[in-house]
């Protein structure tokens, strides 16, 4: 239960309108080991997602195939009190409350399944380093563009407190503009607070930028140069030019 109270407590104002409904819609506060059974009721009435259970990180090809078929497979373990803010493999607290409550929406709920989609033909091709960081930037350390501001809806930032006041208020993160292909190029560290954040204009436009056929952006990719993480690029739309000092 004190990773739900903390971060019920800390989401309301920094946590997207999608995000916060998904939560109350789901209930996942009402105790602190979640109930598959009650909250797959509801997702699947609501998107037609279900939450399966998993005993840790699975292969690609699993995951893709979880992803395409509406079911998001979460871990079952649970961090030990001194790993409340971060740690590097998924628990279920991340899965379920980070995760989860984004399915409620049917835009990002077709989001993740074009993912899932997206990863099974990446996996024909080769491609999945390209992918990995779509996944990255947006489903673990999204930021969303709203009409009262930026606000996050990434999973690995709602399910960390202090990640949660990082991402929005510290000064040493870039915040840019989301771009698919740019985003593609951005390398990614697992060991630290976020160097960059992409914001996303709307869910529809990240929906829309999946859809797109990967094929000839793979090919593009291939002749194009990785983008250093802590980089703002000249075409880039930023929102906040970070002093990339460390926290």
């Amino acid at each position: 239960m004190t990773l739900y109270e903390r971060q019920t407590a800390t989401l309301p104002g920094r946590a997207c309108e999608a995000f916060l409904k998904g939560l109350e819609a789901l209930d996942l506060h009402r105790s602190g080991i979640p109930d598959f059974t009650r909250i797959n009721g509801e997702l699947n009435r609501l998107t037609g997602w279900t939450v399966v259970a998993v005993p840790g990180l699975v292969p690609d090809a699993v995951f893709f195939s979880h992803l395409a078929n509406r079911r998001f497979p979460a871990g079952q373990f649970i961090r030990k009190p001194e790993d409340l803010d971060y740690l590097q493999e998924p628990d279920i607290f991340h899965d379920v409350f980070g995760h989860v409550p984004m399915l409620t929406d049917p835009v990002f709920a077709d989001y993740m399944q074009a993912y899932g989609r997206g990863g099974q033909r990446a996996l024909q091709r080769g491609q999945l380093g390209h992918l990995a960081r779509l996944y990255w930037y947006t489903v673990e350390f999204g930021l969303l563009q709203t009409a009262k501001g930026v606000r996050i809806y990434g999973a690995g930032i709602v399910s960390s407190r202090t990640e949660s006041i990082f991402a929005l208020d510290a000064a040493s993160p870039n915040r840019l503009g989301f771009d698919l292909e740019r985003v593609m190029r951005t390398p990614y560290r697992i060991d630290n607070f976020q160097k960059v954040y992409f914001v996303v204009p709307s869910l529809k436009a990240l929906l829309d930028a999946t859809l797109e056929d990967f094929a000839p952006i793979y090919q593009r990719l291939a002749l194009a140069r990785d983008i250093p993480i802590e980089q703002i690029e000249p075409t880039d739309r930023v929102f906040t030019c970070g002093t990339q000092a460390s926290p």
